[in-house]
This record gives structure tokens, C-alpha cells and sequence, in this order.
């Protein structure tokens, strides 16, 4: 959008203050994204001035634009996932004095329901943060999870053909991007709808011939289950795809995923990550978990604190069961007490808590390579191979370094998510 609007001759600016027109993209996966969503834009039509507009713009507008109206009211204007690439008509239609004036309620930009999500093949789908990017390869879902509502705001997956993702990449190489971080709501599923059987292979393979002078490409979004041969045998194969990957997994009991309606093999999941490891000896494996799912008893989760502690995951985010309306979990009774998923949750936290710090403090002595992201007080922060953006841990290093390069650091401390080190001359990523 931002793209789109810059061609059009509009400007960014540093601060709300300074803008007249204001867009929030909003999310609306589960509640607590909806509630964090609305506390953004009330704050915003707090302190909004005359001549200032404020757009609500992605899942929350497409998935419920009434709600949020009525929730939100001071809002000018809505536009869903489906239509973003309409930022510009939108704005200008805000922005004509005659509706910017007389507009009762906001301004839609919702018409009908399109099967997939728009796609503007001359705009790059990327977001750069720093020295660091992520690149849209896929939208939509076609799987049928019953506790996800993404179907119902995105609608099928739509892959973006394999030379535009190339030419995204090659993009941000010319910008200087020294990480690109591949994102899909499943990644694995990429070129499905093209017709290509190993399309995330294919992807990989190309993107790195592609972009020699990125150093790091990341994956995340990975199926159970679609963990392929190839796939395996093309990460271990290419350095610069970071031996990093994401594997949501939700639960480890058959029949609470079964009620998920995700693959309820759990056995052929331990199998798969017996492979990586094998093929991927230093792989850093990350994973989600939800707990409260209906009818989850006490077996059920105990067999889910078992399995991570078998397991011994290096990543593993834990979020609690919302019940979301228009999902197939919707028809189930939310029968598990917000206080019993919370103390599940900080259970299994604990579990996973003294496992990070374990395979952390192997750590100590060995040398990473760190990507630089900011410095002040005579200490460095960056990431390794084994956090990303965002979600992961950090590498505090004692050193003013330059940022956006790649250093070698000296692990010298460990805490339960991130590192200490100290650098190590000389600069990697520079080849």
C-alpha cells in the first residue's frame, strides 16, 4: 500500500502528527488481535486533528467492518485484505473535500467478496525492516484447521507466480537487504495452485542463484506433513538458506488434533524431525502450540508437556484457544476456563523455559554469525541464523558494531532466550 501510494505522489512521514492521512493494518486472527487492533485506532481518534483521516485497513475491515465501526467510531474509512491494492482509489475518494466532509459513517472499500486476496504483479510484496525483509511468496489457506478463521478472511491460497517473487528478490538485493525472510500462511504449499509438485523447492532453488549477494534466506510457515525429501536435501544443500525452520505443530495429542482437523500422526512428525536433524545438524526447529482446545483433559496435555520435553524444541511459542466465530471450532463448547488455559500455558512455558536456556548455554564458546540491527552504549544487538525477526531471541554483543553487517561473535553467556558475545574481527557476508 505504501508503494502504491508513494507512485501516486503521496509522501510518508516520521509521526501521526505530521500526516493527514493515517492507515492502521489491522489483524483479526483471534480476539486479543482484535482488541489490540481496536486500543491502536481509539488512541489514534483520540489525538486525531481536523484534516487528519484514519483508514482501517486489512483482516479486521474484511472480517467484520460493522463491528469495528461501531467499536471504533471516528474511523474515515475501511479496506480489507482483498483490496488493498485500491489504497490509492480509497484515499482520493477520503480525501475529496465534498466526502471527506460529509461522510456519515466510514468510507467502504469492501465490494462483494473476491475468491482470493489482489494481486499487483509491477509492486513489490515485500516489508523492509532494517537490513532485513519479508517477502509475501503465497496468501490464503487451503487447509481447514477448525480453530483458524484465515480462510474466512483471506479465502484460498493464491501463489504469486515464480519469477515475480525472483524479481521481489532481486528488489531487495539491489536495496542492500542482507536477510530475506520468506512468508506465507504455508510456505510449503507454494506453487500447489500453479501446478508444481516441489514448489517450494523449486523456489528456493532459483532464489538462490537468484540473489548470490543475500546472505541469509529464512523460511518460515512449514506444514506438518509436507516436509519433503527434496525440500530437506535443498536446505542442507545451500548454505544461505539458514538451517531455521518454523514447523507449527499446534498439539502433540492424535485425538486433540484430530478435533483440530490437523495431521494427527504424531509419530510420522517425529519422524520427519529425525530427517532434519540428520540432513541439518546445527537446525533450529520452532514451533506454536495451542492449549484449551475443547475437550482437552488432563491426559491430553500431559501428553503435550511430554512430547516437549522429548523433543527439546529450540523455539516454541504457546498461545491459548480463542473461540472464533465462523470457524468449525465454533460449534464445540469452549469448555476449558480461561483461568485452566492460562495456567496451562505457563506450564508449559516453564517446560520450555529451561530448555531454551540449555540449548542456549551450549552455546557459550562456539562463534556466530550475527547480522547487526542497532548499537548505543558501547553494546551491539543483532540476530544469529537461529532467531528471527521479531519473534526470536537476540545476540547483545559488547561492541559499538556498524549495522546492517555480519559479524562473527564469540558466545560468552547464555540467559533463557537471548546471548552475550563479544565480536570476532572481521566481517562476514561480504563474499
Amino acid at each position: 500500500m505504501a508503494t502504491l501510494l508513494e507512485r501516486a505522489g503521496y509522501v510518508s512521514v516520521d509521526s501521526p502528527e505530521e500526516a493527514t492521512l493515517l492507515i492502521v493494518n489491522t489483524c483479526a486472527f483471534i480476539a486479543p488481535a482484535r482488541e489490540e487492533s481496536r486500543s491502536v485506532l481509539q488512541e489514534l481518534v483520540r489525538n486525531k486533528r481536523p484534516g487528519q483521516y484514519l483508514v482501517a485497513a486489512g483482516c479486521y475491515p474484511q472480517r467484520a467492518p460493522d463491528e469495528l465501526s461501531r467499536a471504533v467510531p471516528g474511523i474515515d474509512a475501511l479496506i480489507g485484505t482483498r483490496y488493498w491494492a485500491d489504497i490509492v482509489t480509497l484515499v482520493r475518494r477520503l480525501l475529496d473535500s465534498r466526502a471527506a466532509l460529509k461522510h456519515e459513517r466510514p468510507v467502504h472499500h469492501l465490494p462483494g467478496f473476491p475468491a482470493a486476496v489482489a494481486q499487483v504483479s509491477d509492486v513489490p510484496h515485500v516489508a523492509i525492516q532494517g537490513r532485513s525483509a519479508y517477502l509475501r511468496i503465497a496468501d490464503g489457506c487451503r487447509r481447514s484447521c477448525a480453530f483458524c478463521a484465515i480462510p474466512l478472511i483471506k479465502g484460498p491460497a493464491v501463489s504469486r507466480p515464480l519469477d515475480a517473487v525472483i524479481s521481489d528478490a532481486r528488489w531487495l538485493a539491489g536495496r542492500g537487504v542482507r536477510e530475506i525472510v520468506l512468508i506465507a500462511q504455508d510456505t510449503t504449499d507454494y506453487g500447489y495452485d500453479l501446478g508444481m509438485k516441489e514448489g517450494l523447492a523449486e523456489l528456493l532453488e532459483q532464489l538462490v542463484a537468484a540473489v548470490p549477494e543475500v546472505p541469509w534466506i529464512r523460511l518460515m510457515y512449514a506444514y506438518p506433513g509436507h516436509i519433503t525429501a527434496r525440500l530437506i536435501e535443498t536446505m542442507a544443500r545451500h548454505t544461505r538458506i539458514l538451517h531455521y525452520l518454523d514447523l507449527p505443530l499446534q498439539h502433540a495429542h492424535p485425538d486433540v488434533l484430530r478435533r483440530m482437523r490437523r495431521p494427527a500422526d504424531i509419530d510420522e512428525v517425529r519422524r520427519t524431525v529425525a530427517r532434519l536433524r540428520e540432513a541439518l545438524p546445527d537446525l533450529v526447529l520452532r514451533t506454536t502450540f495451542l492449549v484449551g482446545f475443547p475437550g482437552e483433559s488432563e491426559t491430553e496435555f500431559q501428553a503435550l508437556l511430554d512430547f516437549v520435553r522429548e523433543m527439546e524444541f529450540d523455539r516454541v511459542g504457546i498461545f491459548t484457544y480463542s473461540h472464533e466465530e465462523g470457524t468449525p471450532a465454533a460449534q464445540l463448547a469452549d469448555n476449558i476456563p480461561v483461568t485452566l488455559k492460562e495456567e496451562r500455558r505457563a506450564k508449559l512455558m516453564e517446560v520450555q523455559q529451561s530448555i531454551s536456556l540449555a540449548h542456549n548455554r551450549r552455546l557459550v564458546g562456539k562463534t556466530l554469525d550475527v547480522l547487526i540491527e542497532g548499537y548505543g552504549d558501547g553494546l551491539s544487538v543483532g540476530r544469529s541464523y537461529r532467531d528471527a525477526p521479531e519473534i526470536d531471541g537476540l545476540v547483545l554483543v559488547e561492541a559499538e558494531l556498524p549495522i546492517g553487517e555480519i559479524i562473527p561473535v564469540q558466545i560468552t553467556g547464555a540467559l533463557e532466550y537471548d546471548l552475550i558475545g563479544r565480536p570476532i574481527t572481521g566481517l562476514r557476508g561480504q563474499e
